[in-house]
């Protein structure tokens, strides 16, 4: 894996990736000239007990704008800059102009709940220079450089003695808010273990402290011998639909062997996941024959210092997709009371994404 790393005109970050060395001479450009001084903050949820970040600033940010004012694409026009530069790359990755949690961040305001600075990181990943392609689209050997970019990014990130936890994720489409279509996804780095993730962990310490194996290890193997969700089976990686899914069409994928985050993957490891994925991409994009919405959301092990045996790396898919013409959305049973209702059963789901042919060979 190649980089090259530039700074833009208003002090952010850019990060180039490639398989192929990355020229040089490649200028950072960027469409605004000062910083935005980014001070986002933390108020405590007395009764959640988990922190919530505010960034009224985010109103600002480019909403669906036309084509022509995509500020993912290419920079063809030095008057009007976007994100990316011109030139021989594969993969970008830029602080967010607009984050949720910044390294800047100080003097949150006093109020009647604590208050904390949200001192974390966000970034963008482009996936590629074309503003129409799709993650699932693209080569096998660009879908295996992700993986490494996300590695190592959690790797630089995560190296911060105060970042406890890197997620990376992708929302496609509008049905899950996406601003900008451009194929791209973000990492967030947050100064502490987020409540879903820490409850997955806490489920998965007790288990291995029980058991002495990983939890979703063993789920993977007993999935694999059912065969009924399996979606993928490769030699190290594999892709199912949980028997527990709370989302129609709901994907988990993950390598079948204990790596606890991407910097520990394999070459192998490495490759057979990129398969993984692609596999539940495709299968995604022909179900019906249209785009198909999703939130892609990484779980890894946390950046905080601790070894974690008992913590495997794996992707979750979250589709809004409830039937061929109707959306489900998180309603009062979800978000009242944080317990989902299925109308659909897994099995069922898992049947017709068995069905829906995936060649890895197919590319935009």
């Amino acid at each position: 894996m190649h980089f090259k790393e530039l700074i833009k005109p208003d002090g952010r970050h850019l990060t180039l990736y490639s398989n192929q060395p990355i020229p040089d001479g490649i200028v950072a450009p960027s469409p605004f000239a000062d910083p935005q001084h980014a001070n986002p903050h933390l108020r405590w949820h007395p009764l959640r007990g988990e922190w919530v970040t505010y960034a009224a600033y985010r109103q600002n940010r480019t909403y669906q704008p036309p084509p022509q004012y995509n500020p993912l694409a290419v920079t063809l026009d030095p008057a009007h800059p976007t994100e990316l530069p011109q030139g021989e790359y594969e993969i970008a990755v830029f602080d967010n102009r607009f984050p949720s949690l910044s390294f800047e961040s100080h003097d949150p305001p006093v109020l009647t709940v604590p208050t904390a600075p949200a001192n974390g990181h966000c970034e963008v990943v482009v996936f590629t220079q074309d503003p129409v392609s799709s993650l699932g689209a693209l080569p096998l050997s660009r879908i295996e450089l992700l993986l490494a970019v996300w590695g190592d990014r959690t790797t630089r990130i995560g190296g911060q003695h105060h970042i406890h936890y890197v997620l990376p994720f992708e929302n496609r489409g509008a049905e899950v808010g996406v601003t900008l279509h451009h194929p791209h996804g973000q990492i967030y780095a947050y100064p502490f273990v987020p409540s879903v993730p820490a409850r997955m962990l806490a489920q998965e310490r007790e288990y291995y402290l029980q058991h002495g194996t990983s939890l979703l290890c063993d789920m993977a193997r007993d999935e694999a011998a059912d065969g009924k969700r399996v979606l993928y089976e490769g030699e190290h990686a594999i892709a199912f639909v949980p028997p527990c899914a709370r989302y129609p069409y709901e994907v988990w994928v993950m390598p079948t062997a204990p790596c606890k985050d991407f910097a520990a993957l394999t070459p192998p490891q490495r490759e057979d996941l990129a398969r993984a994925l692609k596999i539940v991409l495709l299968k995604y994009d022909h179900l019906w024959d249209r785009p198909f919405p999703y939130l892609m959301t990484w779980y890894q092990a946390p950046t905080d210092g601790g070894e974690h045996p008992e913590t495997q790396l794996h992707a979750q898919f979250f589709p809004p997709y409830r039937t061929r013409d109707r959306l489900k959305y998180l309603a009062g049973t979800e978000i009242g009371a944080g317990m989902f209702a299925m109308d659909v059963l897994p099995e069922t789901t898992a049947y017709e994404l068995q069905q829906v042919p995936a060649n890895l060979e197919e590319s935009a």
